[in-house]
C-alpha cells in the first residue's frame, strides 16, 4: 500500500503531546522573514563597504542561502502554516518570496501538494521530473557530486535548472490552467521602474541575479538531493525521504529554518518549521521509528559519504 503521511503508519505517538505542534505562532515566522532580509541587506551594506573579490564572494554565498531560507517560509505558506487568512498569506508571501524569486506561490502549491500526495511516484511531479537526470542518478563518484555543486558557480547550470523550474511551475499539469496573477505583473513593472529611476540596475545584478543562479540554486539542489536521493529505500515512507540532523554552520548555510527535518515533515506536513524539532524528539520515542527512520548526521559527515560511491583509485588502494 502507498504511504505518504503519518496515517499510512501505525506510530505510538500520544495525540496530547502532538497536537500542540500543529499550533501556529505567526510572530515566528514574520521574524524569521525580517531574519532573512535583514542578512540580505547586512551583506550587500558589508560587501559595498569593503568592495573586493573575497567579500562579493561572501555576499554571494550569504545572499543565495537567505533566498533559499525564505524559500523555506514559503514552503510553510505552502502548507497554509503562516496566516489563517490565505488570501493576506499568500499575498504576504508573494511580495517578500516569490515575486522577487521570479514565481508565485499558487503555481508553486499546485506542484508541491501533489508531490506529498504522490510521493516517489509517476504522478508525483518532483520525482518524474528528476527522473533519470543525470543529476539526480545515483550513486555517482564523491568528486562527480562535488563537481555538479561547484558548477553552479559558474551560473550556467543555476540558469539551466531557473528554465527548467520555470516551465515546470508555468505549467504545473497538463491540461491545467495556469493560474493569472496580475499583482506579480505590476510587482515587476514597479520593482523595473525603480530599477531604472534609481539607477540601480548593476547592484541588482550583482546582489541579487548573480546569487540567484548560482548558490540559491546550488543549495536548492543539495537540499533537493538530500531529501529523496542516494542511498535511500523506496519501499517504505520511514526509508524514502531523508532527514539530516545539520552543525551549526550547515544548518546556517544549507538547512535554513529546521528544513533538515524532512521526513517528519512528510509524515506531519501541518507542523510548522519551528516545532519539528520538537516533532523529531517525539518521534525517537517511538521504537518503529528511531529503528528504521532513514537519519544521517550532518551533510560534510554524513550525506557526502551515502551519496557518493567509491572511486576506481581508491578501490585500487584496497
Amino acid at each position: 500500500m502507498k504511504q505518504n503521511n503519518a496515517n499510512d503508519l501505525n506510530l505510538n505517538i500520544p495525540s496530547e503531546e502532538l497536537k500542540p505542534l500543529f499550533k501556529k505562532q505567526i510572530y515566528r515566522h514574520v521574524l524569521g522573514m525580517l531574519y532573512d532580509w535583514a542578512l540580505i541587506i547586512l551583506s550587500i551594506y558589508l560587501c559595498l563597504m569593503y568592495f573586493n573579490p573575497l567579500t562579493y564572494f561572501i555576499a554571494v554565498l550569504i545572499i543565495g542561502s537567505r533566498m533559499h531560507a525564505l524559500a523555506i517560509l514559503m514552503h510553510d505558506a505552502t502548507h497554509y502554516r503562516f496566516l489563517s487568512n490565505r488570501k493576506w498569506s499568500d499575498f504576504i508571501t508573494n511580495v517578500t518570496t516569490m515575486y522577487p524569486l521570479f514565481t508565485n506561490i499558487d503555481n508553486y502549491r499546485q506542484n508541491h501538494l501533489r508531490h506529498h500526495r504522490h510521493l516517489n511516484s509517476e504522478d508525483d511531479p518532483d520525482w518524474v521530473a528528476k527522473l533519470g537526470v543525470k543529476a539526480f542518478t545515483f550513486p555517482k563518484s564523491k568528486t562527480e557530486f562535488l563537481m555538479t555543486i561547484l558548477s553552479y558557480l559558474t551560473l550556467y547550470r543555476g540558469l539551466s535548472d531557473a528554465i527548467w523550474f520555470f516551465k515546470r511551475f508555468q505549467n504545473p499539469k497538463k491540461g491545467e490552467e495556469k493560474p493569472k496573477d496580475r499583482k506579480q505583473l505590476i510587482f515587476v513593472l514597479v520593482l523595473i521602474t525603480v530599477l531604472t529611476l534609481g539607477g540601480w540596475w548593476k547592484y541588482y545584478l550583482l546582489f541579487w541575479v548573480v546569487p540567484y543562479l548560482s548558490t540559491f540554486f546550488m543549495y536548492q539542489y543539495i537540499r533537493s538531493v538530500a531529501e529523496h536521493f542516494g542511498d535511500l529505500e523506496y519501499d517504505h515512507l520511514l526509508t524514502s525521504t531523508r532527514t539530516v540532523m545539520p552543525n551549526w554552520f550547515e544548518k546556517f548555510l544549507l538547512a535554513p529554518h529546521n528544513v533538515g527535518y524532512h521526513l517528519e515533515h512528510h509524515l506531519y506536513p501541518g507542523v510548522p518549521y519551528y516545532n519539528l524539532g520538537k516533532l523529531h524528539q517525539l518521534l525517537m520515542r517511538d521504537e518503529k521509528y528511531s529503528k528504521q527512520a532513514h537519519i544521517t548526521i550532518g551533510y560534510l559527515s554524513g550525506l557526502f559519504n551515502e551519496l557518493g560511491k567509491i572511486e576506481i583509485h581508491e578501490l585500487a588502494h584496497k
